[in-house]
């Protein structure tokens, strides 16, 4: 559960590096893609656990 968290936490920061300087336009835009990140690193982080299993 640590790692999962810790995972998200590292890809939503990373995610917000990249686009914070080119989102000027509207805040939502980066809303959008730190949740598409967080759902796609989530899913990854399901199929991992799966395959461990």
């Amino acid at each position: 559960m640590t790692k999962k968290f810790l995972t998200l936490a590292a890809i939503a920061i990373f995610t917000l590096s990249f686009s914070s300087c080119r989102e000027k336009t509207t805040g939502e835009k980066v809303g959008n893609a730190v949740e598409n990140a967080v759902d796609d690193v989530e899913d990854a982080v399901d199929d991992v656990e799966d395959a461990v299993d």
